[in-house]
């Protein structure tokens, strides 16, 4: 008989007490479930854990899939167990204060949004793991950008894609190389419902082609108080093939590509219509959303009777659209042929020519040789543009410095927001037990005052160290399960099993590094000179040991070799027990990483990381970044909050940058993060790393949040784009 069964009459009998039904306390906490502000709230969580730990754990953490698996009865005997319902209902309480909130930010900072909202366009959203339609930074960054519009109060909605099959689950076979598996996803496990137009249908949208329609359901998604609506190609009028359009994210080939970035600009445009909603500022995330540009004048032009070029005008002053990378390869780019297949009938009610359509994304209107650039539309069709970090604004000016030939550099309408994170999503649970401690009670609701996070240098040193040893040993119990799990499933010995299962060492110096495995971030640079790597590991006074994980694009050999050659260092036996690669990078893994390890590794090629987030994360958990001068860590970094390699300068010779930074890495290494970390007191306590940890906490975690940010948005962007009054934006 199992513990629920066997639960005593007395504790059953405890619900009458509580007033609760086993129907009424099921239907809460489905209502919790239901509403993604629970991800959030590490009280919610562990409510949700207790109830079946293993199994929490079994189903990425998703707690509609776990109450599938309870009766209204069943969890009620799991209640009285536990005495979860004051829980239960205090729960239930904060989330219907939390949406009624009168008393937000927003209400008296964002104007005439109340009454248009902002239309926030990405084709990702990485709000949880439970919900896999995000692949990395650009989803989680979607994120937490509509989290912190939540709980700021301002009026967004926002609108992506459903992908039934998500990004790829990542394994790597006997010879370390990433295979790719995608799994179906049930939807009566996410919490999604059809979204509904004023009359109470479903809404559908069609979207014309040359080839026939293109038919999207669409779903809404509740992040607090934002509303996330997703199209899903899925539908029985479709063909077979594009009823497949949305069910991977970045899969496919140039044609699948251009029509799901149709089905997001142009049918996510048209489903806002459906649903009643007239937006006051269009906010496109990265190029991948500019159709959404080309429906808004569609719209105008047959709603106000206006000239396409008078139509075009009023969508870019109402447009607000940023840039994420300076890379090449991340600019979408499309032909004629492709642009005419899908985008004709739209061309048709724009009243424009072929080469006229073509022009508005090309730098060279009249260059035929020139292909369709998502990027470029998003500039030439908006008239608030940014870049994500101070450097790479400098870098996208002079990117796109041939769009605007008779201005000088300095004055290229491009500026630039840097990226920030949701603390709360990132913030450990027992990190925040520590903050309440000492913080101001309301310190949660003014996590933008700098003053607030001044209180971490009344912290007790060894209370800071205590609390950070314990989440080293959390990331470290994770790593062995996650790498012994990854050798059963190889077949590999019950030696390496067990070697696995006692892998890395909680009292030596560790180092993270997790993010996509693309070449330009030089997830290698640290094994340039593998016998000096293995010193170091070995040491047997002050070793050091590093944590991988991250996923290569399906595509990309190089990223995949990259895996590889880090994956297969389990075979030599210089670095047994001190490398470990954790597969399947995702919100999950990454949290855990941010949270526990020493230091975070980031070595991009300057100046090609836009801004990067995943060290602003580690920033909350006091671990402390060890970055070369690129993106937000260019503009963060002040000498006394974390390490640096190099100068902030690149030689016009990638090799000879690479081989300097290198050379820098160990040195930074060596004289600066080891002897600090091990220099220690009679007690164990490493002093000078630990106030390094209070002055990156301290100058750190208030700039780089994501409420900073969503600020930054609604005075610089959003406010001007609605025709509102930008006002003191301070986020209290």
């Amino acid at each position: 008989m199992s513990q629920i069964e066997a639960a005593p009459t007395g504790a059953i009998q405890t619900s009458v007490v509580a007033g609760l039904s086993a129907d009424t306390l099921y239907d809460k906490c489905v209502a919790l479930a239901r509403n993604l502000w629970w991800s959030w709230h590490p009280e919610v969580i562990n409510l949700f854990r207790d109830l079946d730990p293993i199994r929490w754990r079994q189903l990425d953490h998703n707690p509609i899939a776990l109450l599938s698996e309870f009766t209204p009865e069943r969890l009620e005997m799991r209640a009285a167990e536990l005495v979860l319902y004051s829980r239960i209902n205090y729960a239930y309480r904060r989330l219907k204060e939390y949406l009624a909130g009168p008393r937000l930010w927003g209400k008296t900072h964002t104007g005439v949004l109340g009454s248009k909202p902002v239309a926030y366009f990405s084709l990702e959203f990485g709000v949880h793991e439970s919900v896999p339609i995000y692949s990395g930074g650009l989803g989680v960054l979607s994120g937490d950008h509509i989290k912190s519009a939540s709980a700021l109060g301002v009026p967004l909605v926002a609108v992506g894609l459903f992908y039934d099959q998500g990004y790829f689950k990542q394994h790597l076979d006997d010879d370390g190389w990433q295979q790719e598996e995608y799994i179906d996803t049930k939807v009566e496990n996410l919490p999604m419902e059809p979204a509904r137009g004023p009359k109470g249908d479903p809404v559908t949208v069609e979207i014309d082609t040359r080839t026939g329609k293109l038919l999207a359901k669409v779903w809404l998604m509740r992040v607090g108080r934002v509303r996330l609506y997703l199209l899903d190609c899925d539908v029985p009028s479709n063909s077979p093939e594009d009823r497949e359009l949305t069910s991977r994210l970045y899969g496919g080939d140039n044609r699948t590509r251009i029509r799901q970035e149709l089905v997001v600009g142009v049918g996510g445009v048209c489903a806002l219509r459906e649903l009643g909603i007239i937006p006051g500022a269009f906010h496109l995330n990265e190029g991948h959303c500019g159709f959404a540009t080309l429906e808004a004048i569609r719209v105008r032009m047959k709603d106000d009777g206006m000239t396409f070029d008078d139509a075009l005008r009023h969508v870019a002053q109402h447009t607000v659209f940023t840039t994420h990378t300076p890379v090449p390869a991340g600019h979408d780019r499309f032909d004629a042929g492709l642009m005419e297949e899908h985008l004709g009938p739209l061309r048709d009610e724009l009243g424009i020519s072929a080469e006229q359509l073509m022009g508005l994304g090309r730098v060279e209107p009249q260059n035929n040789q020139e292909t369709f650039c998502m990027t470029v539309l998003g500039l030439k069709l908006s008239r608030r543009a940014n870049a994500v970090s101070n450097l790479h604004g400098h870098i996208s000016r002079r990117m796109w410095a041939h769009l605007w030939p008779w201005r000088v550099e300095e004055e290229i309408p491009i500026g630039h927001i840097t990226n920030g994170v949701h603390i709360y999503s990132w913030l450990a649970w027992q990190m925040q037990q520590l903050y309440e401690r000492h913080f101001p009670a309301d310190w949660m609701q003014r996590v933008g005052e700098p003053e607030i996070w001044q209180g971490i240098h009344d912290v007790d040193s060894g209370e800071l160290w205590e609390t950070h040893y314990a989440l080293k040993n959390l990331l470290l119990a994770f790593v062995r399960r996650r790498v012994s799990r990854q050798c059963r499933r190889r077949g590999e010995s019950d030696e390496a099993v067990e070697a696995a299962r006692n892998m890395l060492d909680p009292n030596i110096l560790t180092l993270g590094f997790g993010r996509r495995f693309a070449t330009y971030k030089r997830a290698d640079l640290i094994l340039r000179d593998l016998d000096w790597l293995a010193r170091m590991a070995n040491d047997p006074d002050r070793p050091v040991q590093i944590v991988f994980a991250g996923k290569a694009h399906p595509a990309d050999e190089p990223g995949k070799q990259l895996i590889q050659r880090i994956a297969n260092l389990r075979h030599d036996p210089r670095f047994a027990g001190r490398i470990a690669f954790v597969e399947d990078y995702d919100i999950n893994v990454c949290r855990h990483l941010i949270q526990g390890v020493d230091a975070w590794l980031n070595t991009p090629q300057r100046p090609l990381e836009a801004s990067g987030t995943s060290g602003q994360k580690a920033v909350l958990n006091g671990v402390l970044n060890l970055s070369v001068l690129d993106g937000w860590w260019a503009e963060a970094y002040d000498g006394s909050n974390g390490f640096a390699i190099g100068q902030g300068t690149q030689h016009v010779d990638d090799r000879l940058t690479d081989a300097r930074d290198a050379a820098d890495l160990q040195r930074v290494l060596l004289d600066e993060v080891i002897p600090l970390y091990y220099d220690r007191d009679i007690d164990g306590l490493p002093h000078l790393w630990i106030k390094r940890m209070k002055n990156s906490i301290s100058s750190l975690a208030w700039r780089f949040s994501a409420h900073r940010m969503v600020a930054d948005y609604v005075q610089h962007g959003y406010l001007p784009a609605s025709g509102g009054l930008s006002c003191d934006m301070s986020v209290r």
